[in-house]
């Protein structure tokens, strides 16, 4: 098969489109015939040497695709050679072909072509995980979403919107802004002319910035606020006033999707299953793709993230399978 390799860390032009072994499954987990994939964050963070893999970890770029399996290992119940499915991976996306734990297998939600389901499984398992099970997110609280434009932003509007929440969101320009009020949020705040912080308070922030938002975003928080970071865009550091936590009753969390276990990534996908595809079937949540690409050009997908004038996903198809 084909796959995206890094040939060293560096900017979109050190992938490559190459020729690697095919997978096999091991016990537990289904080989699936990669129709699509989609870009996230941490695939550029991975490319630019900031995100190290763990052993056992596939070194090639990809946390989702879609698909149709095309092998079963030892164990595996409830799946056949030849279903469509999207899933969520710890890599291996950019590719031709992926083994993936059964456990992390999901049906295409109704209305969703096979290519666009790629962009699913760690959106909606990173927004559900994080605002629910990790931040408890309630109807009638409010939610300041950072990056409203992007991939997890889009999705995030539309999932706190669905359980009832008021959604304020911060963008790059008044162009987005109107798209993020389109997609549900009640305020989209252009952070290149406003401060996030004079709309507030929030009961509950979900950051994929990091760096110096660090201290505004605790500074923004009601009492008994929960603060959950899940990106670094700029940067690892930031200021912490420790009093504010204090007798806010405040609570930072910080997460990440991809090093949790697979029996913990089974669980937040069969919560997603439960509660986020029924909002996609009914229309409440709908998918943002902002363009698809050929799989071999996946430095250019990387080239469009980085200049951040996308709105939702960037898709890598693999034309011959779709």
């Amino acid at each position: 098969m084909k796959a995206v390799a890094i040939r060293e860390h560096g900017g979109p032009e050190v992938l490559e489109w190459i020729e690697v072994e095919d997978p096999t499954p091991a016990a537990g987990e289904v080989v699936v015939d990669v129709v699509a994939s989609a870009l996230n964050r941490a695939d550029v963070m991975q490319r630019r040497g900031l995100y190290p893999l763990r052993p056992g970890w596939s070194p090639y770029p990809g946390l989702e695709v879609s698909g149709r399996i095309s092998a079963l290992g030892e164990a595996v119940r409830g799946w056949q050679v030849g279903d469509e499915v999207c899933a969520l991976l710890t890599g291996g996306g950019y590719a031709q072909k992926v083994a993936v734990p059964a456990g992390q297998l999901l049906t295409i939600p109704e209305g969703i072509g096979l290519v666009e389901a790629a962009a699913l499984p760690e959106v909606t398992a990173t927004v559900w995980s994080n605002l629910v099970m990790t931040a408890g997110l309630k109807a009638g609280e409010t939610l300041l979403v950072h990056g409203g434009a992007g991939g997890v932003g889009t999705m995030a509007i539309q999932i706190a919107k669905a359980l009832g929440a008021r959604v304020v969101t911060t963008v790059g320009g008044l162009e987005k802004a109107a798209e993020a009020r389109a997609l549900g949020a009640d305020t989209a705040i252009d952070y290149r002319t406003e401060d996030f912080t004079e709309h507030g308070p929030y009961d509950v922030i979900l950051d994929v910035v990091g760096g110096d938002y660090l201290e505004r975003n605790v500074r923004s928080l009601a009492a008994d606020g929960r603060l959950v970071v899940i990106g670094l865009q700029k940067g690892m550091e930031g200021r912490l006033n420790l009093a504010e936590i204090v007798f806010k009753r405040a609570s930072v969390y910080g997460t990440t999707l991809r090093t949790r276990s697979k029996e913990h990534k089974a669980e937040i996908v069969a919560e997603v299953r439960k509660n986020v595809w029924p909002m996609i079937g009914n229309g409440a949540v709908k998918l943002v793709v902002d363009r698809t690409l050929p799989m071999a050009d996946a430095a250019e997908g990387h080239r469009l993230m980085e200049a951040g004038g996308h709105l939702g996903k960037i898709l890598l198809v693999n034309d011959d399978s779709a």
